[in-house]
């Protein structure tokens, strides 16, 4: 996984395990639960953008998936919470592979349009014939593991962390094997990936469906933590947000997508003492990001770090 991740790892944990002991309520805890649930679609759409370079404007969709799926599961037939969100996943997995197999012939804009008209497609399937419909339903049970039921605030925060966590390592693990170097060739030529033998049709099924089980395991946190969902959680804005998130922290870095995913779920709360004119602020701020920030957050980051790295050698 590399000296870097892993120490950058150590930190995150460390990060996480002592906010519950410095933070004066469960505000800030709560806060931390939506970045991590953003984080885990943000690293699945890093995965599948920055190192397979394939765009996906649809992520809203396997995010709803996987919240009405496993609320549904566990309401309606009772299955245990642990067992919904496996089903979940499995069933955002089966539409991502029936997506990607004519959807990814495309490219560029086309595939963009192609992953945005799924995504459009779920939120009218979920308005028109979900439960509740346009208003949603309630009584989703709690995240619960091993018969202890996750109710409190810090128990889903530490929870839902790990599984960030996970999500990185796997990831990580991935992107530094023979399969990431594999995707990054064909994000790099599609053409010279095929003459080399790769098979590239299955490999970018495959990353495909990857990204849609981060985003689907996020929807049924999400679902399981404040027990309450409606279609209008899982619209276009929210597949445009998750894009956000990975471009300002960097897509080409899976750290990138934490980093984005906490920035962008923490600014609107900090900009709530603007009032009327936090939307303002807020799309001032993006867009100054975008525009001096545009290989991400991240990237600069260790940009900067090996420059000051190379200065002090030299110096040495």
């Amino acid at each position: 996984m590399g000296r870097g991740n892993s120490i950058a790892l150590v930190l995150l944990v460390l990060a996480v395990a002592g906010l519950p002991f410095v933070t004066t309520g469960s505000y800030t805890l709560t806060v931390g639960i939506f970045s991590g649930i953003n984080a885990l679609v943000a690293i699945g759409l890093c995965v599948l953008m920055g190192s397979a370079g394939q765009v996906s404007l649809g992520q809203a969709g396997f995010y709803g998936i996987g919240a009405y799926v496993s609320s549904v599961l566990s309401i309606k037939f009772g299955l245990p919470v642990a067992l919904s969100m496996i089903a979940a996943m499995a069933v955002a997995s089966a539409a991502a592979a029936l997506l990607a197999v004519p959807a990814l012939r495309l490219k560029g804009h086309y595939l963009a349009v192609a992953t945005l008209g799924f995504g459009e497609i779920i939120n009218v399937i979920l308005n028109e014939w979900g439960p509740g419909g346009p208003s949603g339903f309630g009584d989703i049970p709690h995240l619960s593991l091993f018969g202890y039921t996750l109710s409190s605030t810090t128990s889903n925060f530490y929870f839902i962390w790990l599984c960030v966590a996970a999500g990185l390592v796997f990831s990580l693990n991935i992107l530094n094997s023979m399969t990431g170097r594999s995707l990054r060739a064909i994000h790099g030529s599609e053409t010279a990936s095929i003459a080399m033998g790769l098979d590239i049709v299955a490999l970018k099924i495959k990353v495909f469906v990857l990204s849609a089980i981060y985003a689907s395991l996020a929807g049924a946190l999400y679902a399981h933590y404040v027990t309450f969902i409606s279609p209008s959680s899982f619209n276009l804005f929210y597949s445009v947000l998750a894009l956000m998130m990975v471009v300002l922290g960097g897509i080409t870095n899976v750290w990138g997508g934490v980093v984005g995913a906490v920035i962008i779920t923490i600014l609107p709360e900090l900009l709530r003492k603007f009032e009327e004119f936090d939307v303002l602020v807020y799309g001032l701020i993006l867009t100054l990001s975008l525009l001096f920030l545009r290989k991400g957050l991240v990237p600069l980051l260790i940009e900067k770090a090996a420059r000051l790295k190379g200065g002090t050698d030299a110096r040495a």
